[in-house]
């Protein structure tokens, strides 16, 4: 009894200690889903589309039922093998329960899907922060999205000069470039129409 307690504990620290070295790579296995969760993909459901059996809570059930039976059926505090069985599962379903509520509780409900417009470049308000020379000439932006601060390679939309510290806002992206016009230009535009 000992050692099926003792390959429980290991198989299921080793799966679990994999799993997230792995980073978490998708794989489905009938309702086990491990890696990002189904319902971050759109789907809506219970929990966000994540099955409550998942490949986490039983690996941590396998693990902490593993654990708690080796060291009691060592501790021999239980002679009966179905009290040690019970209590090796009570264990078990504490860890799953414990690693579910993590899990649904903290990590999950902060998770969401990105949308294609969450990263849309044209649009975007950023500042010049190495300026564009006149001509044919890259710059850099520097402007807020997905609540990042990110940069992009930029050129001059007209072609003229934009220096650094100009608001600009971006009226194409194109190969990894982003084509640019004077903030205030474009609002002077729009004052006149």
């Amino acid at each position: 009894m000992e050692t099926f307690f003792l390959i429980c504990f290991a198989t299921g620290l080793v799966l679990s200690l994999l799993s997230v070295v792995g980073g978490f790579g998708h794989c489905d296995i009938g309702h086990f889903h491990v890696g990002h969760p189904h319902g971050m993909h759109g789907s809506a459901g219970h929990n966000g589309g994540v099955s409550t059996v998942n490949v986490f809570t039983v690996l941590a059930f396998v693990t902490w039922f593993g654990g708690a039976g080796y060291l009691l059926h060592r501790s021999a505090i239980f002679s009966s093998q179905l009290v040690l069985l019970t209590a090796a599962t009570v264990s078990g379903l504490a860890g799953a329960v414990l690693l579910w509520a993590i899990l649904f509780k903290v990590l999950l409900p902060h998770e969401r899907v990105l949308d294609t417009a969450d990263t849309k470049m044209e649009g975007v308000v950023a500042s010049v922060s190495n300026g564009i020379r006149a001509g044919d000439s890259i710059g850099e932006i520097i402007f807020s999205q997905t609540g990042a601060r990110r940069a992009s390679p930029a050129k001059s939309d007209d072609g003229r000069a934009i220096e650094r510290g100009t608001e600009v806002v971006v009226l194409r992206y194109e190969r990894g470039i982003a084509y640019v016009q004077r903030w205030d230009e474009l609002a002077q535009i729009d004052a006149q129409q």
